[in-house]
């Protein structure tokens, strides 16, 4: 499968794309007033310890104190390696308010939450993942050729012998060092140990809120860790941006430079893959199949949903085929969605009942393998009698949503408003609150265009027997800055 990473840079914002077979599966956006957080280390200041929570908030100098559970603190032993004794150990024993803390971000802030933090170190590289306080040898999951995985664990086993560092740090094989040589991951170690080095000479003897290391910019990011070889080029539409990626590549990845290209046509490169109409989908609550089905996702707090229905599609043979088809068409769609928008925490996918038990596993087996290339964690369970699949998605970073929206000032996130009838009656009974209570002879009722047409129009009866009922006059007014919901009832 052909794969294109797009890079567009303003001085506003970065933005990274990530497109297969011509259609968007991921987009990164970095915005320069707003640098993400994740991967950085600081160091930080304790300033409250939950015991009940077995958790403590800690002051890495972002807007929000920073959050870390027992389970993220890295007990280290006298050599300061992390100890491997997995008895649990009370909060209280491993922090005090007021100390100081070497802490790395593993989830950015998220809505009202502050960012996760751990003390389990750890600095990447286009192969490697450097852990400074671990012995420990590993390789990722998402590689699968069991020959491949051998070779590289010995491999990668001779490389840290020839450096003498078998009992000083430990490294993880990342996907990129699929087919990867011994030279290329020597070059990786020998990077890794000398950025560790200049962390450690910060961390000495720092005793105040600072950044200790910070990653990569976002485009740089972007070929360290999107960059496989599905990829067939990488095009930058910002000539200093090019050339310090140019730079980067000619220093770390050799190997890709002739895939890179500067892009200096008029036509905006996210505009010519359509890359800026993908996200305005994205923000939409339905996505159009090509079947004529469609999928209705709806994300809040708790969950996100995602509904499937059949639309106008009425298949070519019989009701179960044309669920199977549409249901398998969903089962992609939805997936790249999740990855789209960057959806986290429990997802459900409510397909259509089907009745052919084939059917329902090939749907699963579909989605399954729609998500093996998603670089976030995901867990998927059967599908239920009921046709539902709960998933969980790992979440590290805002969805699309988040980062480019906000709640509605008008709905306050509800998604819907009243309706002016309904508002109207509101305006009624707070007329007879407010003409029970204070005696006068007027009462000024200011509201929306929209509601005050109504209560002139629809409703002029019942405003004429409210009049006499509250024996006052009842006046109103046109307040164009009100939504629809928003009125005022003033004696007059």
């Amino acid at each position: 499968m052909t794969a294109e990473i797009l890079i567009n840079s303003t001085p506003m914002e970065t933005r990274v794309a990530l497109l297969e077979q011509g259609l968007l599966q991921e987009i990164y956006i970095e915005r320069n007033n707003h640098k993400g957080p994740v991967g950085n280390i600081y160091m930080g200041k304790v300033v409250r310890v939950m015991p009940g929570m077995q958790a403590a908030f800690v002051e890495i100098g972002l807007e929000r104190a920073g959050f870390i559970h027992a389970q993220d603190i890295a007990r280290l032993d006298h050599d300061g390696f992390e100890s491997l004794d997995n008895q649990e150990v009370h909060i209280g024993q491993l922090l005090r308010e007021g100390q100081m803390l070497v802490v790395q971000v593993v989830k950015e802030p998220i809505s009202s939450k502050g960012a996760r933090l751990t003390t389990h170190l750890s600095i990447a590289s286009r192969y490697l993942v450097y852990m400074p306080r671990n012995k420990h040898l590993g390789i990722s999951q998402r590689i699968e050729n069991e020959e491949e995985r051998d070779r590289l664990l010995t491999l990668l086993e001779q490389c840290v012998e020839k450096n003498g560092l078998s009992e000083q740090c430990g490294f993880i094989l990342r996907t990129a060092a699929e087919g990867v040589s011994e030279a290329e991951l020597l070059s990786d170690i020998h990077f890794l140990q000398k950025l560790w080095k200049s962390v450690a000479q910060a961390m000495n003897g720092c005793r105040k809120i600072t950044p200790l290391y910070q990653d990569l910019e976002l485009h740089m990011r972007a070929m360290r860790d999107l960059f496989y070889n599905d990829v067939q080029r990488v095009r930058i539409d910002d000539r200093k941006t090019f050339e310090k990626v140019a730079e980067f590549c000619s220093e770390f990845m050799p190997e890709v430079e002739n895939r890179i290209e500067y892009y200096k046509d008029e036509r905006p490169l996210f505009d010519l893959c359509n890359v800026d109409d993908e996200i305005q989908k994205a923000l939409g609550r339905s996505v159009r199949l090509k079947s004529g089905g469609n999928l209705v996702i709806d994300q809040n707090e708790a969950m996100t949903t995602i509904d499937v229905n059949t639309g106008a599609y009425l298949g070519a043979r019989n009701l179960e085929e044309t669920i199977f088809k549409t249901n398998l068409e969903a089962a992609k769609a939805s997936a790249r969605q999740i990855k789209v928008r960057n959806l986290g925490g429990i997802i459900i996918l409510d397909f259509i009942d089907m009745v052919n038990e084939e059917h329902r596993r090939q749907v699963l087996r579909t989605l399954q393998k729609a998500l093996e290339k998603d670089p976030v964690k995901t867990m998927i369970t059967e599908l239920s009698e009921l046709g539902l699949v709960e998933m969980t998605r790992k979440r590290n970073r805002e969805s699309l949503e988040q980062m480019l929206c906000h709640e509605c000032p008008t709905c306050n996130g509800r998604g819907t408003i009243k309706t002016p009838e309904t508002v109207c009656y509101e305006v009624f009974r707070e007329i007879l609150r407010v003409a029970r209570a204070f005696d006068n002879d007027s009462i000024l009722v200011m509201a929306s265009q929209e509601v005050v047409d109504r209560l002139l129009d629809e409703d002029a009866a019942m405003v004429a027997d409210m009049e006499g009922l509250v024996g006052k006059n009842i006046r109103f007014q046109v307040e164009l800055m009100y939504h629809n919901e928003q009125f005022d009832v003033v004696l007059y």
